[in-house]
């Protein structure tokens, strides 16, 4: 503990010395957000009667949490999902039906005002040309042979695509946008279809182009691209849906060869990110692709479907200065409501930040009922198939999932305090006291625009204690929690709680926290490694 702030210095900020912290916004907007295991409460804005302060330290609770501003690690910039052409189409469909309902959907989706009962998503990921998740089988330039691309189609995408994202853009001026190819053309591959095969050596220069023009087809639309990924998935092949097996070797001299050319024509801000498939190969291929061409990439990407979020590590032990991002889960149609938010907190939303993911993305933004529609004859997220963040039904409602909720808490807690200010930072934080397994916690402090302003803190707090051994009995936790030499007291429902704080900017979390970062625009796999969702959770 810390006790860095004497009366006078306080006096001078024209507040108290002791309880001179509250869990409390200072413009009286809202002061936190909660997601209970029964569902009565349901990302619920809440407003105490009297701030709940932070005073003098004394015994701590059944659970203590202890805040270390002192420790300061990587930005989050968001949170999000893939805008597949299904998603797309569905979205375009329910504006057509009841745009009332569409834009109120989007709203709640994306909207990053400070304090709205939105979730403020900010990553959407787009897949380049078909994915398992379209209409039919297409990419950029489906005519064989065309090395020199001189059949390129800027507008293969369906139009409904770009008018979705046209509508997120018009509501989240933070948007990024990261695409991805689920397969190049499969004249490319040696398999000569967009289902299966492996990338042609032969063919690195020209998808280097391909790719690059696609960037371009982007701006034409009016879009500036945050980031692309050579491959998705690029150790899985399966010939009932767009993949194809890319060799961390290919991959690096693609890479090389785009980043010259993105540099070269005016696209040096697009971040490159490699790997963007497993966690359980996270010291394998995307520490090849860093060995081979650093240089070209910002960082890799990572899936869920096998291996476990702390395999996170092994890449950042050995490239702490590259970035990570979490880009890809889906769970089950029919699952548990409450042991899929344990599994999606304790793993995404805190577990892949708190393992230097710098954002949380699931797969499809929205699908129907039945996790549809889906390209006709694919095998992938069979079962009972996939779920959407949100659920879109034919008569014009829509339904938001296990999915919204548990990661709209997490990204309540890290969206800029102010307009085009920074974002949030993960600081450091344990939690100790005789139940201090019952709650995971992740811990975020937002700088603000002007170095006068005193700084945001924010917890997402999950309580999961649920059980007293084998009998359901859910159970609050009073907490303490502990900040800067000082105490305050809470008790957290079983569910997500995020709440914040101000304070001061205090020694070296001052520098970080008022340094504006600029805006530029267990699971496993199923047979033969295809793209599955996740068949079951291990919640604790």
């Amino acid at each position: 503990m810390r006790v860095l702030y004497t009366l006078a210095a306080f006096a001078a900020l024209a507040r108290p010395a002791l309880g001179q912290y509250a869990i409390w916004d200072i413009v009286g907007v809202l002061w936190s957000w909660q997601t209970t295991w029964d569902r009565s409460k349901l990302y619920t804005s809440l407003k105490p009667s009297s701030p709940i302060n932070f005073g003098s330290p004394g015994a701590i609770g059944s659970a203590d949490i202890d805040v270390d501003d002192s420790s300061t690690f990587q930005s989050v910039w968001g949170f999000g999902g893939s805008l597949t052409d299904s998603s797309a189409k569905l979205l375009s469909n329910l504006k057509s039906q009841n745009s009332g309902n569409y834009w109120n959907l989007m709203n709640t989706l994306f909207d990053p005002t400070d304090g709205a009962q939105a979730a403020g998503l900010t990553f959407i990921r787009i897949p380049l040309g078909a994915s398992d998740f379209s209409a039919n089988d297409y990419s950029f330039d489906d005519s064989n042979d065309d090395t020199s691309l001189n059949n390129f189609n800027s507008n293969a995408p369906p139009s409904y695509l770009w008018s979705v994202l046209s509508d997120i853009k018009s509501i989240n001026s933070y948007l990024r946008i990261i695409v991805t190819p689920w397969s190049p053309p499969g004249w490319m591959k040696n398999s000569g279809t967009m289902n299966g095969g492996n990338f042609e050596s032969s063919m690195i220069n020209t998808y280097a182009n391909y790719l690059l023009k696609c960037v371009q087809a982007f701006q034409s639309h009016g879009f500036t691209l945050y980031g692309l990924s050579i491959q998705n998935e690029p150790e899985n092949s399966n010939d009932s849906y767009p993949t194809c097996k890319t060799s961390a070797s290919l991959e690096a001299q693609i890479g090389t060869a785009l980043r010259s050319l993105l540099n070269n024509n005016g696209f040096s801000y697009v971040k490159l990110i490699g790997f963007d498939h497993n966690w359980d190969d996270a010291g394998g291929y995307p520490v090849q692709l860093m060995q081979q061409a650093g240089d070209a990439f910002a960082g890799v990407a990572f899936h869920c479907y096998g291996g476990s979020v702390s395999d996170q590590d092994t890449f950042h032990t050995q490239y702490p200065q590259k970035e990570i991002y979490f880009t890809e889960c889906s769970s089950n149609l029919g699952t548990d409501w409450w042991s899929n938010i344990k599994w999606f907190m304790d793993n995404l939303w805190i577990g892949a930040i708190e393992h230097n993911s710098h954002s949380g993305l699931m797969w499809n933004l929205a699908l129907d009922g039945n996790g549809n529609p889906k390209l006709p004859g694919t095998t992938s997220c069979g079962g009972p198939g996939c779920r959407g963040i949100v659920t879109i039904n034919s008569d014009g409602s829509y339904g938001l999932n296990e999915e919204y909720y548990s990661m709209a808490q997490a990204s309540r807690a890290i969206l800029p305090r102010d307009v085009n200010g920074p974002w949030g930072k993960r600081i450091g934080v344990s939690v100790g006291g005789e139940l201090n397994w019952a709650l995971r916690v992740g811990a975020y402090m937002t700088g603000r625009a002007s170095s006068t302003d005193w700084l945001r803190y924010s917890l997402v707090v999950m309580n999961w204690d649920d059980s007293a051994s084998t009998t359901w009995n859910p159970q609050p936790v009073q907490t303490t929690i502990e900040f800067r030499g000082t105490q305050a007291t809470y008790t957290f429902p079983v569910g997500v709680t995020t709440l914040w704080w101000y304070a001061p900017a205090e020694g070296s979390a001052a520098a970080n926290a008022t340094e504006t970062e600029a805006f530029d625009g267990m699971l496993y796999s199923d047979v033969g490694g295809e793209q599955q969702p996740m068949a079951a959770f291990h919640a604790k």
